[in-house]
């Protein structure tokens, strides 16, 4: 009886219920995965509305459709950097051995390696700062560009 008393007192948080739920559906043994139909069912004993559940869903999708993008964005950034890198690394090299090979001293080479350097170590934090006002600006820049660049070849493919 005093098992009983304390399962009826107990009280749990919206986000400790929430994660007790989450859990308690991963052990399904149906492979951690749960159909629409059964979504719905499991809303609807724990007394969600079909409209509620509906909303959320929505919600869910096109918060992984962004979580997606950002993504395909982070990945984009990191090409863009690591080309930058290999860049510097060819140019730079050439660089130092013309200086070195020119004078056997290593002068006006370094000021350009030290400064180009500078920039790429700016550019490389920005690419891995992946939070903050910045990078939704750049994020929605990048996503408008996609956006255009494939309405431009839909408009071409279509004439």
């Amino acid at each position: 009886m005093q098992a009983n008393e304390s399962q009826i007192t107990q009280i749990y948080s919206s986000e400790d219920a929430q994660s007790i739920l989450q859990l308690a559906i991963a052990r399904r043994e149906e492979a951690g995965e749960l159909s629409r139909v059964q979504l719905f069912e499991i809303a609807a004993e724990l007394g969600i509305s079909e409209q509620d559940i509906v909303l959320a869903e929505q919600q869910w999708l096109a918060n992984r459709g962004e979580f997606q993008e950002k993504l395909a964005f982070n990945s984009y950034r990191r090409g863009r950097l690591r080309k930058n890198l290999i860049k510097y690394g060819i140019v730079n090299t050439f660089l130092v051995l013309l200086n070195f090979a020119g004078s056997h001293e290593l002068s006006w080479s370094l000021f350009i390696l030290l400064t180009w350097g500078l920039g790429l170590s700016l550019n490389a934090w920005n690419v891995y700062q992946t939070e903050g006002e910045e990078y939704e600006q750049a994020f929605s820049r990048w996503r408008l560009k996609n956006k255009l660049e494939s309405l431009w070849v839909l408009l071409q493919t279509s004439l």
